[in-house]
């Protein structure tokens, strides 16, 4: 489906190498993460790095990882919200009105992961798209926590609390989807944004839905990858840099650890599997911001108070990265 951003302003000059000294202290930061150890954070080693239902670009719309009683795709209405979960607003995707401060004439594109009425579209995000490797499904419904918290009402929170962090330093945002469609955008169509709006930076929010006790946090980023039509030659560095920034503000802003099942404790993966970063033309990372269904990150990403904290990570690994 065309997805209309009200015709915005041609490209900036992307950031397409990685900037001197990959900005000093940013793997001694990132680097530190390992030696994290914080009350409440552990947990034994999970099964690695293979992508569980329910994540970024999942094994299907109706995610095996979705608790019973949640809705599945094509199926009742949507999981309920829970006391500390106030409703969010629907909005739109065209750009905020850019301010004044240091990340004035900046474009961050926020991409919320997945879309509360994806579960009401089975097959349309079932529909395989060209993702440049191959072809996988459109998007998923994203999982949930056990007493019904989606995915995809946490991500929408999250990335409202950083645009108002970003637009509060100037930078000019725009949101992939702000709940003000039936469904999607589709994995390609959500990485076409990014394109054509010339961002400075790409940041798609998301929850895992790994197996419980598995906890922390990960920054996705992409592998160099070169094949149909994808070519992340020119973002690799870039983004790599995006999502150290991004891990080294977001352990220090929440007191969350990195995860203990994925990227061995660095709280960093790379991937070469996921269109929405194989099809980006622009510096991008996905952030999964916790285990949904591990109780105790559950409890976390429920809470009002942490989910502002990890918007102020992300806001400010975003800010440190672009301002170099």
């Amino acid at each position: 489906m065309p997805y209309d951003l009200n015709q915005p302003p041609p490209p900036r000059p992307r950031l397409l190498a990685s900037r001197a000294g990959a900005r000093g202290g940013t793997v001694l930061a990132v680097a530190a993460l390992t030696a994290v150890t914080l009350a409440g954070c552990g947990g034994s080693g999970g099964p690695g790095a293979a992508p569980a239902p329910g994540g970024p670009e999942g094994t299907g719309a109706a995610s095996s990882a979705a608790p019973s009683g949640t809705a599945p795709a094509g199926a009742g209405t949507p999981a309920p919200r829970g006391p500390d979960t106030p409703e969010t607003p629907s909005g739109d995707a065209k750009p905020s009105t850019p301010g004044r401060g240091p990340l004035a004439g900046r474009v961050v594109v926020i991409d919320p992961g997945h879309n509360p009425g994806n579960f009401r579209h089975a097959r349309e995000i079932n529909r395989p798209v060209d993702i440049g490797t191959n072809r996988k499904e459109c998007d998923t419904t994203g999982t949930a926590t056990n007493d019904g918290y989606t995915e995809a009402a946490f991500t929408l929170d999250v990335s409202h609390r950083l645009r108002t962090l970003l637009e509060k330093q100037g930078a000019t945002v725009r949101f992939t989807q702000d709940d003000d469609r039936a469904f999607g955008p589709c994995v390609d169509e959500r990485a076409r944004i990014g394109n054509e709006a010339g961002a400075d930076a790409v940041v798609s929010i998301h929850a895992d839905g790994s197996g419980s006790g598995n906890r922390g946090f990960h920054v996705i980023h992409p592998a160099l990858v070169k094949r149909g039509a994808a070519d992340t030659t020119g973002i690799v560095g870039p983004s790599r840099e995006l999502a150290e920034r991004i891990a080294g503000k977001f352990v220090r802003a929440t007191g969350s650890a990195p995860a203990n099942y994925v990227g061995g404790s660095t709280g960093l993966d790379e991937r070469g599997d996921l269109g929405g970063l194989n099809l980006s033309t622009v510096p991008k990372v996905f952030v999964e911001c916790g285990n949904m269904r591990d109780a105790k990150d559950a409890a976390l990403l429920r809470s009002s108070q942490w989910r502002q904290k990890a918007a102020q990570g992300i806001a400010e690994g975003i800010g440190t990265y672009l301002l170099g």
